[in-house]
């Protein structure tokens, strides 16, 4: 697929889809706003005639309750009355007790007289109900019994009496519910109506009214809306795509340019594109955004390449914020940082881990050493002394166990004293260094500043303190030639200070000549 037809197929495309967006969300809105208005003019609706109704009851009744004019206007053999019913004061829905069900409502009152029947005249009710201004050609206002039964008349069932005809819908339950309302959805002849809907507050006299108007009344602008909109939108388009063909023309000759130039730059010629770059400024700026890439390629490539060679101590310069090549290198040089230092963590915790188990080892043939040989040797020295009469002997065999035993006791002291864990690294190497003494003719001086009470210094520390005099020494002794050493320990707050001095005499000669 060319510039060219790629180009007219992301217009056109763009401009149809805003064209599409434009129109729905206008019809859209307009069927939003229309909705609104529809249903606030039947709220208005329904709340005059719903006052009407509700002022025109309490009145009659009002009427029956104080004066004496009302009398007992019921024909019996119509409405069949309960005794229970009759007990009741107030206002009833009698429908559901008359013979041939036509809508009544009337008025109880009993008193020492007896008992008082008043029909409320259903006309005036149904008056209210058929005023239909503002409500269009299929509008209409009526009531539901808590039955779901019409208790006024249907405008399109004329003929049919109210009671015969069924009314359970969302707007009738909802209101049944306590749930005043409105909105869009089947009434009792299965027709989409706007409908609002609220409960009669009258007392003992459980009716719905309702308000509505047909879906398909309402609708009519609109679809002569939508009618108009696809024809506009049409025209638009076509409009659209004229001009698109006209805009491909002006940007594809550009790119065909730019298409040339870089086709001689691969061929490794880059002198022969001046002749592309000034049929259009954008191009040479695409030249120089190429450049611009090209130097940007080579610090990633060097620095990739350092990176390759573990020269972590390298850096890159981002060339902006959203230099996401650039972002990655830095982030591979980082892990590389990260897994190096792990390395070297884990090399110094794999020694630590070593040495800490040569102490262990060591601790342990210590404590054998010390625990185990030791009081056998004791033991057989008792026995020398108790056993061997030979006086001669007994004192050459002593002096072989004592020697043995202060070598043994040299050993365990320097595999590992056991004055390091009781008394302190400051203890042990005054006993080491005091055990040294009578093995060397060198003078050793140990000068010991630790805490004695409340020291800081960890066993841990203690031990490597230990280890490094101990090496320090035994270097000294066997190849300094030294003839005085002197050693200070001293602990402070936050740091411990290690001192050793080693002097050495030197002989030197002169040649005179």
């Amino acid at each position: 697929m060319n510039i060219k037809t790629l180009i007219l197929i992301i217009i056109n495309s763009l401009i149809a889809f805003v064209i599409v967006v434009l129109a729905f969300s206008s019809y859209k809105e307009f069927s939003n706003v229309l909705n609104d208005r529809i249903l606030q003019q039947l709220n208005s609706i329904k709340t005059l005639k719903k006052n009407q109704i509700e002022h025109l009851i309490k009145s009659e009744l009002e009427k029956f309750e104080t004066t004496d004019l009302y009398t007992q206007n019921i024909d019996s053999t119509q409405l069949k009355l309960s005794d229970s019913i009759k007990k009741m004061n107030g206002i009833h829905d009698f429908t559901p007790y008359h013979v041939d069900k036509k809508t009544t409502i009337g008025f109880i009152s009993n008193s020492l007289g007896g008992t008082t029947i008043k029909v409320l005249d259903y006309t005036k009710i149904k008056k209210i109900l058929l005023e239909r201004t503002g409500m269009g050609n299929s509008g209409e206002s009526y009531l539901v019994g808590k039955d779901f039964r019409m208790r006024s008349q249907s405008r399109f069932y004329p003929n049919t009496t109210p009671y015969t005809l069924s009314a359970k819908t969302e707007g009738v339950s909802n209101a049944l519910k306590g749930i005043n309302g409105k909105g869009v959805f089947k009434d009792y002849r299965g027709v989409n109506v706007y409908s609002v809907y609220s409960l009669l507050e009258i007392p003992n006299l459980k009716m719905v009214i309702l308000s509505e108007i047909d879906v398909d009344e309402v609708t009519m602008p609109l679809n002569k809306l939508k009618k108009r909109l696809v024809v506009l939108t049409l025209a638009i388009f076509l409009l659209a795509v004229m001009l698109s063909l006209f805009l491909t023309r002006i940007i594809a000759n550009p790119i065909k340019n730019m298409q040339k130039s870089l086709r001689i730059m691969a061929e490794g010629d880059y002198n022969q594109t001046n002749e592309f770059i000034k049929n259009s400024n954008e191009i040479k700026e695409m030249f120089d955004a190429l450049a611009n890439l090209k130097v940007s390629l080579q610090g990633a490539v060097k620095f990739s390449d350092d990176i390759g060679k573990m020269n972590l101590n390298t850096d890159y310069q981002l060339k902006s914020s959203n230099d996401h090549l650039g972002k990655s290198l830095l982030a591979m040089r980082d892990k590389l940082i990260e897994f190096r230092n792990n390395e070297e963590n884990n090399r110094i915790k794999s020694k630590r881990i070593l040495v800490n188990s040569l102490e262990n080892e060591r601790r342990r043939l210590s404590r054998e050493l010390h625990d185990g040989v030791g009081p056998y040797l004791t033991s057989l020295k008792h026995y020398i002394e108790n056993k061997v009469d030979n006086e001669l002997k007994k004192i050459e065999m002593k002096k072989i166990v004592d020697d043995t035993i202060s070598e043994i006791r040299l050993m365990s002291n320097a595999l590992m004293p056991a004055s390091i864990d009781d008394f302190g690294i400051g203890i042990a190497l005054t006993n080491f260094i005091e055990s040294l003494k009578k093995a060397t003719s060198v003078s050793i001086v140990f000068e010991d500043l630790t805490y004695q009470d409340n020291s800081k210094i960890t066993n841990h520390q203690a031990i490597n303190i230990f280890r490094i005099c101990q090496e320090l020494i035994n270097n000294s002794l066997k190849h300094s030639n030294a003839k005085k050493i002197r050693i200070t320990l001293s602990e402070f707050d936050d740091f411990i200070s290690f001192f050793i001095l080693i002097m050495v005499l030197v002989l030197i000669l002169a040649l005179l000549n």
